[in-house]
């Protein structure tokens, strides 16, 4: 099919739609969370902690670095007051608490926070730029993004991890 010159919509046809509501963006970004939220559940408590490969974080390490970026992470984006993330004050991550079920329901708590800051993101601030954690100057849109992309990323990882140790991890697809 051939695209003609006068096929091709002008700015003023093009529509200020979203291609995506809040809502929604914030559905898919849950929906990950949930499916890394199985991911902890599954691991092994010991491997939890200790396995790696290659030298890479153990997946503790890895999941305390999505808690430290998504709710101090949350509360910057719909407030613009960026604190430094991590227990220190001073971007450095946390340190995983003793067990896994102790992980968990931190990664419930930041749940929590991320419900009750979302509806406070006004439309307009997804295009505002800001400069997240003082380090990170981007469009928030940018920075959900971000956040979302690290965490699949470092979910990656522990598939990787599961897949070593013989575990048949969660489906990828599966975000209920």
């Amino acid at each position: 099919m051939e695209i003609m010159e006068n096929d091709m919509p002008t700015i003023g046809q093009i529509t200020t739609s979203p291609v995506i509501t809040p809502d929604q963006l914030f559905d898919h970004w849950q929906g990950h969370r949930r499916l890394s939220r199985k991911m902890i559940e599954i691991f092994p408590e010991d491997e939890f902690y200790h396995f790696s490969i290659a030298g890479m974080r153990t997946y503790a390490q890895l999941t305390m670095e999505m808690i430290d970026l998504a709710a101090p992470g949350i509360r910057g984006i719909a407030t613009g007051n960026w604190k430094p993330y991590g227990d220190s004050g001073q971007n450095q991550h946390t340190s995983a608490p003793a067990t896994k079920q102790q992980v968990l329901d931190l990664w419930d708590s930041v749940t929590e926070q991320m419900n009750l800051f979302w509806p406070l993101i006004t439309p307009h601030r997804f295009q505002e730029n800001d400069v997240a954690f003082g380090l990170y100057e981007a469009p928030i849109y940018g920075t959900i993004l971000y956040f979302i992309d690290n965490e699949i990323h470092h979910r990656g990882q522990g598939y990787v991890y599961l897949r070593a140790l013989g575990i048949e991890p969660p489906a990828f697809w599966d975000r209920n």
